[in-house]
Protein backbone atom coordinates (compact mmCIF):
# COMPACT_ATOMS: atom_id res chain seq x y z
CA UNK A 1 0.00 0.00 0.00
CA UNK A 2 0.98 3.63 -0.71
CA UNK A 3 1.15 6.30 1.87
CA UNK A 4 0.57 9.72 0.86
CA UNK A 5 1.16 13.21 2.42
CA UNK A 6 -2.15 15.16 1.56
CA UNK A 7 -2.57 19.04 1.56
CA UNK A 8 -2.28 22.20 -0.63
CA UNK A 9 0.76 22.06 -2.23
CA UNK A 10 0.63 21.10 -5.79
CA UNK A 11 3.24 18.79 -6.22
CA UNK A 12 2.80 15.44 -5.85
CA UNK A 13 2.81 14.01 -2.32
CA UNK A 14 5.28 12.27 -0.64
CA UNK A 15 5.05 8.73 -1.01
CA UNK A 16 6.00 5.37 0.62
CA UNK A 17 5.91 3.37 -2.78
CA UNK A 18 7.81 0.11 -1.05
CA UNK A 19 8.59 -0.78 2.42
CA UNK A 20 11.42 1.98 2.94
CA UNK A 21 11.51 3.96 -0.29
CA UNK A 22 10.32 6.66 -0.43
CA UNK A 23 9.12 9.28 -3.42
CA UNK A 24 9.60 12.54 -2.95
CA UNK A 25 8.85 15.60 -5.50
CA UNK A 26 11.22 18.22 -4.59
CA UNK A 27 10.42 21.74 -6.25
CA UNK A 28 12.03 23.13 -9.76
CA UNK A 29 11.31 27.07 -9.61
CA UNK A 30 10.22 28.56 -13.23
CA UNK A 31 10.50 25.04 -15.12
CA UNK A 32 7.75 23.35 -16.79
CA UNK A 33 8.76 19.99 -15.67
CA UNK A 34 7.79 21.79 -11.92
CA UNK A 35 9.69 18.77 -9.73
CA UNK A 36 12.20 16.22 -9.47
CA UNK A 37 11.59 13.18 -7.71
CA UNK A 38 14.48 12.29 -5.11
CA UNK A 39 14.19 8.54 -3.99
CA UNK A 40 15.37 7.86 0.08
CA UNK A 41 16.21 4.62 0.64
CA UNK A 42 15.70 3.77 4.41
CA UNK A 43 18.61 1.94 6.55
CA UNK A 44 19.47 1.36 9.75
CA UNK A 45 22.25 4.05 9.42
CA UNK A 46 19.78 6.76 8.09
CA UNK A 47 18.68 7.29 4.81
CA UNK A 48 20.25 7.63 1.22
CA UNK A 49 18.85 9.45 -1.71
CA UNK A 50 19.18 9.23 -5.12
CA UNK A 51 19.04 12.74 -6.79
CA UNK A 52 18.81 16.27 -4.90
CA UNK A 53 17.16 19.01 -6.86
CA UNK A 54 18.17 22.80 -7.73
CA UNK A 55 19.87 24.42 -4.97
CA UNK A 56 16.79 26.92 -3.63
CA UNK A 57 15.83 27.18 -0.03
CA UNK A 58 12.30 25.69 -0.99
CA UNK A 59 14.07 22.76 -2.33
CA UNK A 60 15.95 22.24 0.70
CA UNK A 61 12.90 22.95 2.98
CA UNK A 62 11.14 20.27 0.25
CA UNK A 63 13.42 17.48 1.03
CA UNK A 64 13.86 18.08 4.36
CA UNK A 65 9.94 18.03 5.20
CA UNK A 66 9.89 14.54 2.99
CA UNK A 67 12.61 13.00 5.20
CA UNK A 68 11.11 14.29 8.00
CA UNK A 69 7.61 12.02 7.10
CA UNK A 70 9.95 9.34 6.34
CA UNK A 71 11.17 9.53 10.05
CA UNK A 72 14.34 11.01 9.51
CA UNK A 73 16.25 14.65 9.11
CA UNK A 74 18.64 15.83 6.45
CA UNK A 75 21.68 15.35 9.60
CA UNK A 76 20.89 11.68 8.95
CA UNK A 77 21.27 11.65 4.98
CA UNK A 78 24.13 9.17 4.70
CA UNK A 79 24.92 9.32 1.04
CA UNK A 80 23.49 11.55 -2.10
CA UNK A 81 23.90 8.92 -5.55
CA UNK A 82 23.12 11.46 -8.29
CA UNK A 83 22.11 10.61 -11.35
CA UNK A 84 23.58 13.25 -13.34
CA UNK A 85 25.45 16.52 -12.76
CA UNK A 86 22.46 18.66 -14.76
CA UNK A 87 21.18 21.58 -11.80
CA UNK A 88 18.12 19.88 -10.85
CA UNK A 89 19.53 16.26 -9.69
CA UNK A 90 23.21 17.71 -8.64
CA UNK A 91 22.58 21.08 -7.30
CA UNK A 92 21.21 20.69 -3.97
CA UNK A 93 24.02 18.12 -3.18
CA UNK A 94 26.74 19.86 -1.67
CA UNK A 95 23.91 21.69 0.68
CA UNK A 96 22.85 18.41 1.95
CA UNK A 97 26.56 16.83 2.52
CA UNK A 98 27.29 19.89 4.40
CA UNK A 99 23.98 19.21 6.94
CA UNK A 100 24.70 15.62 6.83
CA UNK A 101 28.13 14.64 6.28
CA UNK A 102 27.03 12.10 3.71
CA UNK A 103 28.51 11.22 0.71
CA UNK A 104 28.49 12.50 -2.73
CA UNK A 105 28.54 10.05 -6.08
CA UNK A 106 28.60 10.49 -9.63
CA UNK A 107 29.67 8.58 -12.48
CA UNK A 108 33.19 10.08 -13.15
CA UNK A 109 32.48 11.07 -16.78
CA UNK A 110 30.32 13.81 -15.31
CA UNK A 111 32.06 14.53 -12.29
CA UNK A 112 35.20 15.69 -15.48
CA UNK A 113 32.91 18.20 -15.98
CA UNK A 114 32.26 20.28 -13.12
CA UNK A 115 35.09 22.51 -13.05
CA UNK A 116 34.86 23.71 -16.84
CA UNK A 117 30.72 23.60 -16.32
CA UNK A 118 30.16 25.80 -13.27
CA UNK A 119 33.32 27.17 -11.93
CA UNK A 120 34.96 28.19 -14.81
CA UNK A 121 32.98 28.06 -17.65
CA UNK A 122 34.90 31.34 -19.86
CA UNK A 123 36.51 28.77 -21.75
CA UNK A 124 33.27 26.51 -22.34
CA UNK A 125 31.68 29.38 -23.43
CA UNK A 126 33.84 30.28 -26.15
CA UNK A 127 33.19 26.50 -27.34
CA UNK A 128 29.71 26.98 -27.23
CA UNK A 129 29.79 30.08 -29.52
CA UNK A 130 32.13 28.70 -31.60
CA UNK A 131 29.64 25.62 -31.93
CA UNK A 132 26.81 28.11 -32.30
CA UNK A 133 28.54 29.95 -35.35
CA UNK A 134 29.06 26.43 -36.49
CA UNK A 135 25.53 25.51 -36.31
CA UNK A 136 24.28 28.58 -38.22
CA UNK A 137 23.02 30.72 -35.25
CA UNK A 138 22.15 34.30 -36.00
CA UNK A 139 24.76 36.57 -35.68
CA UNK A 140 22.13 38.81 -33.56
CA UNK A 141 21.37 35.99 -31.23
CA UNK A 142 24.96 34.87 -30.86
CA UNK A 143 25.76 36.38 -27.53
CA UNK A 144 22.45 35.57 -26.09
CA UNK A 145 22.58 31.57 -26.38
CA UNK A 146 26.10 31.74 -25.82
CA UNK A 147 24.81 32.99 -22.20
CA UNK A 148 21.49 31.19 -22.35
CA UNK A 149 22.60 28.98 -19.38
CA UNK A 150 24.40 30.95 -17.25
CA UNK A 151 21.62 31.58 -14.68
CA UNK A 152 21.05 28.37 -13.05
CA UNK A 153 24.66 28.49 -11.71
CA UNK A 154 23.70 29.81 -8.99
CA UNK A 155 21.17 26.83 -8.46
CA UNK A 156 24.24 24.59 -8.16
CA UNK A 157 26.66 24.15 -5.37
CA UNK A 158 29.27 22.65 -7.63
CA UNK A 159 30.99 20.65 -5.22
CA UNK A 160 33.17 17.37 -6.04
CA UNK A 161 31.96 13.80 -5.28
CA UNK A 162 33.66 11.74 -2.72
CA UNK A 163 32.77 8.92 -4.70
CA UNK A 164 32.68 7.62 -8.29
CA UNK A 165 29.93 5.19 -9.59
CA UNK A 166 30.86 3.40 -12.99
CA UNK A 167 28.68 1.11 -14.84
CA UNK A 168 28.18 -2.67 -12.89
CA UNK A 169 29.43 -0.86 -9.51
CA UNK A 170 26.88 -1.82 -6.57
CA UNK A 171 26.35 0.82 -3.76
CA UNK A 172 27.19 0.29 -0.21
CA UNK A 173 23.33 1.09 0.99
CA UNK A 174 22.90 -1.38 3.96
CA UNK A 175 19.47 -3.77 3.15
CA UNK A 176 19.61 -2.94 -0.73
CA UNK A 177 20.36 -4.38 -3.80
CA UNK A 178 21.77 -1.60 -5.50
CA UNK A 179 23.97 -1.76 -9.18
CA UNK A 180 24.62 1.23 -11.38
CA UNK A 181 23.78 1.31 -14.91
CA UNK A 182 25.80 4.13 -17.04
CA UNK A 183 23.03 5.41 -19.53
CA UNK A 184 25.22 8.57 -21.49
CA UNK A 185 23.21 10.21 -23.84
CA UNK A 186 21.44 12.80 -22.09
CA UNK A 187 24.82 13.32 -19.91
CA UNK A 188 28.13 11.71 -20.28
CA UNK A 189 27.99 10.25 -17.53
CA UNK A 190 24.20 9.22 -16.79
CA UNK A 191 23.41 6.81 -14.30
CA UNK A 192 20.50 4.47 -13.74
CA UNK A 193 20.31 2.24 -10.82
CA UNK A 194 18.71 -1.07 -10.79
CA UNK A 195 17.39 -2.40 -7.14
CA UNK A 196 17.43 -6.41 -7.67
CA UNK A 197 15.14 -7.13 -4.11
CA UNK A 198 12.17 -5.25 -5.33
CA UNK A 199 13.00 -5.38 -9.35
CA UNK A 200 12.79 -1.43 -9.72
CA UNK A 201 14.69 0.26 -12.34
CA UNK A 202 15.35 4.00 -11.33
CA UNK A 203 15.96 5.34 -14.23
CA UNK A 204 16.62 9.60 -13.35
CA UNK A 205 16.46 11.32 -17.07
CA UNK A 206 17.35 8.45 -19.39
CA UNK A 207 13.76 6.89 -19.53
CA UNK A 208 10.63 9.18 -18.51
CA UNK A 209 7.18 7.90 -18.81
CA UNK A 210 5.66 10.57 -21.19
CA UNK A 211 7.92 13.06 -22.30
CA UNK A 212 11.84 12.58 -23.82
CA UNK A 213 14.71 13.77 -22.81
CA UNK A 214 16.74 16.27 -24.67
CA UNK A 215 19.55 14.62 -26.03
CA UNK A 216 21.88 17.55 -27.21
CA UNK A 217 24.83 18.29 -28.98
CA UNK A 218 27.16 20.51 -26.73
CA UNK A 219 31.23 20.69 -25.85
CA UNK A 220 30.39 18.50 -23.24
CA UNK A 221 28.04 15.85 -24.49
CA UNK A 222 31.03 13.76 -27.07
CA UNK A 223 30.91 13.10 -30.31
CA UNK A 224 27.38 11.22 -31.00
CA UNK A 225 25.14 11.99 -27.70
CA UNK A 226 22.44 10.52 -29.60
CA UNK A 227 24.08 7.36 -30.70
CA UNK A 228 25.19 6.84 -26.90
CA UNK A 229 21.68 7.55 -26.09
CA UNK A 230 20.31 4.91 -28.36
CA UNK A 231 22.63 1.91 -27.27
CA UNK A 232 21.88 2.95 -23.74
CA UNK A 233 18.27 2.20 -24.19
CA UNK A 234 19.45 -1.21 -25.57
CA UNK A 235 21.14 -1.60 -22.68
CA UNK A 236 18.35 -1.99 -20.51
CA UNK A 237 16.79 -4.24 -22.66
CA UNK A 238 18.39 -7.09 -20.27
CA UNK A 239 15.57 -5.63 -17.49
CA UNK A 240 12.03 -6.24 -16.92
CA UNK A 241 11.22 -4.26 -13.54
CA UNK A 242 8.39 -4.64 -11.82
CA UNK A 243 8.04 -0.40 -11.73
CA UNK A 244 10.20 2.12 -13.22
CA UNK A 245 10.97 4.66 -10.73
CA UNK A 246 11.94 7.92 -13.29
CA UNK A 247 13.16 11.40 -11.68
CA UNK A 248 10.16 13.72 -13.47
CA UNK A 249 6.49 13.03 -14.07
CA UNK A 250 5.88 9.71 -12.05
CA UNK A 251 5.95 5.78 -11.78
CA UNK A 252 5.25 3.52 -14.74
CA UNK A 253 5.29 0.19 -15.68
CA UNK A 254 6.88 -1.73 -19.08
CA UNK A 255 10.11 -0.53 -19.88
CA UNK A 256 10.46 -2.57 -22.62
CA UNK A 257 7.14 -0.83 -24.32
CA UNK A 258 8.72 2.78 -23.61
CA UNK A 259 11.68 1.57 -24.75
CA UNK A 260 10.15 0.96 -28.30
CA UNK A 261 8.60 4.55 -28.10
CA UNK A 262 11.58 5.96 -27.31
CA UNK A 263 13.35 4.63 -30.44
CA UNK A 264 10.73 5.06 -32.54
CA UNK A 265 10.51 8.89 -31.48
CA UNK A 266 14.24 9.32 -32.66
CA UNK A 267 13.77 7.04 -35.70
CA UNK A 268 10.85 9.43 -36.84
CA UNK A 269 12.94 12.69 -36.01
CA UNK A 270 15.58 11.59 -38.08
CA UNK A 271 13.00 11.05 -41.17
CA UNK A 272 12.36 14.55 -40.01
CA UNK A 273 15.52 15.95 -40.67
CA UNK A 274 16.08 14.20 -43.95
CA UNK A 275 13.03 15.94 -45.01
CA UNK A 276 14.40 18.92 -43.80
CA UNK A 277 16.82 19.11 -45.86
CA UNK A 278 15.15 17.36 -49.01
CA UNK A 279 17.98 16.55 -51.31
CA UNK A 280 20.08 20.21 -50.88
CA UNK A 281 22.30 21.57 -48.36
CA UNK A 282 21.54 23.55 -45.05
CA UNK A 283 22.32 24.37 -41.72
CA UNK A 284 21.89 22.61 -38.39
CA UNK A 285 19.78 25.88 -37.81
CA UNK A 286 17.77 25.74 -40.77
CA UNK A 287 16.77 22.38 -40.20
CA UNK A 288 15.94 22.99 -36.90
CA UNK A 289 13.55 25.62 -37.49
CA UNK A 290 11.64 23.32 -40.19
CA UNK A 291 11.26 20.78 -37.54
CA UNK A 292 8.37 20.16 -35.26
CA UNK A 293 8.91 20.74 -31.71
CA UNK A 294 6.53 21.73 -28.74
CA UNK A 295 5.97 24.84 -29.84
CA UNK A 296 6.29 27.31 -33.13
CA UNK A 297 10.17 27.94 -33.96
CA UNK A 298 9.44 31.77 -33.63
CA UNK A 299 8.32 31.20 -30.08
CA UNK A 300 11.14 29.09 -28.79
CA UNK A 301 13.64 31.45 -27.04
CA UNK A 302 17.18 31.18 -25.09
CA UNK A 303 18.23 27.84 -23.65
CA UNK A 304 15.40 26.52 -25.27
CA UNK A 305 15.80 27.41 -28.45
CA UNK A 306 20.27 26.18 -27.92
CA UNK A 307 18.51 22.65 -26.66
CA UNK A 308 16.67 22.43 -29.99
CA UNK A 309 19.06 23.13 -32.33
CA UNK A 310 21.48 20.98 -30.36
CA UNK A 311 18.52 18.19 -30.44
CA UNK A 312 18.72 18.52 -34.56
CA UNK A 313 22.29 18.62 -34.72
CA UNK A 314 22.30 15.48 -32.27
CA UNK A 315 20.10 14.04 -34.90
CA UNK A 316 22.41 15.31 -37.85
CA UNK A 317 25.60 13.77 -36.41
CA UNK A 318 23.67 10.41 -35.44
CA UNK A 319 23.17 10.10 -39.02
CA UNK A 320 26.40 11.06 -40.20
CA UNK A 321 27.84 8.09 -38.08
CA UNK A 322 25.53 6.07 -40.08
CA UNK A 323 26.72 6.83 -43.49
CA UNK A 324 23.18 8.85 -44.54
CA UNK A 325 24.94 12.32 -44.27
CA UNK A 326 28.15 14.64 -44.66
CA UNK A 327 29.18 17.73 -42.63
CA UNK A 328 30.63 20.25 -44.55
CA UNK A 329 32.51 21.85 -41.78
CA UNK A 330 32.78 25.88 -41.80
CA UNK A 331 30.80 28.45 -39.88
CA UNK A 332 28.76 27.69 -40.41
CA UNK A 333 28.67 23.64 -41.43
CA UNK A 334 26.20 22.63 -44.08
CA UNK A 335 24.58 19.15 -44.41
CA UNK A 336 23.68 17.14 -47.78
CA UNK A 337 23.40 13.38 -48.61
CA UNK A 338 26.19 11.26 -48.54
CA UNK A 339 26.75 10.12 -52.00
CA UNK A 340 25.68 6.97 -52.76
CA UNK A 341 27.53 4.27 -54.64
CA UNK A 342 26.40 2.81 -58.06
Amino acid sequence: MTESVKGTNPLPPVERIRPGLWSIPVPLPNNSLRYVLVYAFETPDGPYIVDAGWNTDDAYAALGDGLAHAGFSMSDVKGILVTHIHPDHYGLAGRVREASGGWIALHPADAALIRERYDEPSELLALVATMLRRFGAPADELASLTQASMPVRSLVDAVQPDLLFDDGDQPEVPGWDLTAIWTPGHSPGHLCFWEGNTRLMLSGDHVLPRITPNISFHPQAGSDPLGDYLRSLDKLRAYNPDEVLPAHEHRFVNLQARLDELREHHESRFAEVLESIEGGIATAWEIASKMHWSRSWDRIEGFMRRAAVGEAMAHLRALEKRGILVETIGEPSHWHLAPTLD
